[in-house]
């Protein structure tokens, strides 16, 4: 095989990885992700010897064939044979040009991901009610087609148990195609994550600092939140890449004014996750991010939909969920701050909500927060590394409610503001031990201590 084939199968792999996977400003995640292309590599390099040992045998037999037809042409001079043309190599070894390009776009191969998390929790008035969950464990299968597509998928169970008598749950967290249509710009269709934020993208134990998610990434923005649809992604030299697409949205009609669910996350109190969605109302996003300068990243996202669907009878068909973030990151080194703010709308719900009169949780009509965090790597060497941080998050999930006729309206929540510290102790680049305590300033019955292991490759 020649040498610039094996370039170019280089090439098109690390091209191949920019799209497989948002980079991040961590040291950890650009780690990982060069340990996938490592393997990615392997299974290449693998592929090109079982080909070239095929070759190899096919012209064995074409010379041996050859041979044998000039014996019998001699043998028979009254009668003489053709010639035999030489047979041609396999059509995916090599193509008119002789470059191999054929085989480099015939590689097929498959890896398999994981993640998954245990945790503890202790409240610090309430120690008969700690308790220890296995809160998720994942499994990722990427199958790759060829050079510029793939399939992507993951499959996620909660809380160890699923059965209608428990709080386990079995899902389908992703499950898309993706062609790269040239280089810089690839689309995907299927079930996929919303590029908003941080952790929606990026929710591995290894990825984020805490034992628990961030408040603001999970009420907020509705942790992890995926939808059904089309999208387009481009990257570009100068540090730049965006996400735009059209896909399914929330389902209003799925709100439940009795239940406290909707006060703890109201997008994820009415999200439908690829569950027989409700599709007459489509909604739209983008997001950009920049890295122009090593070690920082900067960026946006917006999404927007109807959330009714001409349903018969309900009272807010021209409901609309507008939700967007500003997120900063800065990670030179050792030290990594991170920034974020998020904020939520739903429109048009005050014949909805009068619906709803006397009942204790009526739709939002704005729910918000943001939060600063700092970590610092303080110690590594070879296997390990120790890395403390802080973070301050404020935020509230009722934060406005639609005008309501004099005694009938509800009170807005309080902005809740948590302050949490705590270690995060990794062995190698793919395990974490964690550690931190949780400072809750309105409701201190929720103070706690926290515990976690996690993996992820």
């Amino acid at each position: 095989m020649k040498k610039s084939f094996l370039a170019k199968a280089v090439l098109a792999t690390l091209i191949s990885g920019t799209f497989a996977a948002p980079v991040y400003a961590g040291e950890a995640e650009l780690l990982q992700k060069i340990e996938k292309l490592a393997a990615e590599l392997e299974a290449i390099k693998a592929e090109l010897v079982a080909t070239r040992k095929k070759t190899e045998v096919v012209e064995q037999k074409q010379d041996v064939m050859i041979s044998n037809a000039a014996k019998a042409q001699a043998a028979l001079p009254a009668a003489p044979i053709a010639p035999i043309a030489p047979i041609a190599p396999l059509a995916s070894a090599q193509t008119n040009d002789g470059n191999n390009e054929g085989l480099h776009k015939s590689v097929q191969q498959t890896v398999v991901s994981s993640y998954g998390e245990i945790n503890y929790t202790r409240p610090r008035e309430a120690s008969n009610q700690a308790q220890t969950d296995v809160a998720r464990a994942v499994i990722g299968i990427t199958h790759r087609f060829s050079e510029k597509t793939k399939m992507v998928a993951e499959f996620e169970w909660e809380h160890a148990v699923t059965s209608k008598d428990d709080n386990g749950e079995s899902e389908v967290e992703q499950l898309y195609v993706e062609h790269e249509i040239k280089p810089g710009l690839s689309a995907k269709a299927g079930l996929f994550l919303i590029p908003v934020g941080f952790i929606n993208t990026s929710h591995e134990p290894t990825a984020y600092y805490g034992v628990q998610r961030n408040f603001v990434e999970t009420a907020i923005i509705p942790s992890t939140w995926r939808e059904a649809g089309f999208g387009l992604s481009g990257s570009h030299d100068n540090g730049l890449s965006w996400d735009i697409g059209l896909t399914t949205g929330f389902d209003l009609t799925k709100w439940d004014a009795n239940s406290g669910d909707g006060r703890e996350s109201p997008l994820r109190a009415v999200h439908q996750e690829g569950q027989q969605a409700k599709s007459r109302d489509l909604s739209l996003h983008a997001a950009a991010n920049w890295r122009g300068v090593p070690g920082l990243l900067m960026g946006g996202s917006i999404f927007s939909g109807k959330v009714g669907h001409a349903t018969t009878d309900f009272a807010a068909n021209d409901a609309r969920v507008t939700l967007w973030d500003l997120h900063a990151r800065y990670n030179p080194g050792k030290l990594d701050l991170t920034a974020l703010y998020a904020r939520g709308t739903i429109s048009n719900t005050d014949a909805l909500n009068l619906s709803f009169a006397g009942q204790p949780n009526p739709v939002p009509s704005a729910f918000a927060g943001w939060y600063l965090q700092g970590a610092y790597q303080l110690w590594k060497n070879e296997d390990y590394s120790l890395t403390p941080f802080l973070r301050y998050e404020q935020f509230n999930t009722a934060k406005s409610y639609a005008t309501m006729p004099l005694g009938l309206g509800v009170a807005t929540g309080p902005d809740e503001k948590v302050t949490t510290i705590g270690v995060s102790f990794k062995i190698g680049e793919g395990v974490v031990l964690k550690t931190d305590y949780q400072k809750f300033k309105q409701d201190s019955s929720r103070d706690r201590y926290n515990l976690g292991a996690g993996y992820s490759f």
